[in-house]
């Protein structure tokens, strides 16, 4: 009991900081605390960006599609099929980590549970996610991203290096 609590502190945790700083940017745009209720009208708010470095702004866009906009033109169900897929890969990964992860891969798997509770958080609420991270070089841009999507790419490569470096 005291690993799935320690575990789920991790989880919540990640879930929580994502959560913050997309009501923080909400809040700077609409002025508002954002609530459920109109999501699905939300997506109307305007594109909101900020220079911060010669490499990084900070921008406003929703992402109705997974990663790098994949199914962004499904249609109108594409939300549905996506929550519905993400709550079950969430809820393997969970039953993963607790009864058959070892104990290297369960901050991996921590941090892309976290990640992908906050993402599915925003596509219930809002039926699309929020990304307001823009790194570029030059005049090539990576797509926008969130502190979601920083963590699941954390756990993804800490899960690889735990691969590649397990004992065999």
């Amino acid at each position: 009991m005291k690993t799935f609590i320690k575990y789920l502190f991790i989880v919540l945790g990640v879930v929580l900081l994502d959560q913050i700083t997309k009501s923080i940017l909400l809040y700077l745009i609409t002025g508002a605390v954002p609530v459920a209720g109109n999501a699905w009208g939300i997506v109307g708010y305007p594109y909101l960006m900020s220079h911060v470095f010669d490499w990084f702004n900070i921008v406003f866009t929703w992402n109705p599609g997974t990663s790098f906009s994949i199914l962004r033109t499904v249609g109108e169900g594409a939300p549905w099929i996506i929550i519905g897929a993400t709550s079950v890969i969430i809820a393997f990964l969970f039953y993963y980590m607790l009864y058959r992860a070892g104990k290297n891969e369960r901050l991996a798997l921590c941090f892309i549970i976290g990640g992908a509770l906050g993402n599915l958080i925003d596509r219930i609420r809002f039926g699309a996610v929020i990304d307001f991270i823009d790194w570029h070089v030059g005049g090539w841009h990576w797509p926008a991203f969130n502190v979601a999507d920083i963590f699941i790419v954390i756990g993804v490569c800490l899960y690889i290096i735990n691969i590649v470096f397990r004992k065999k």
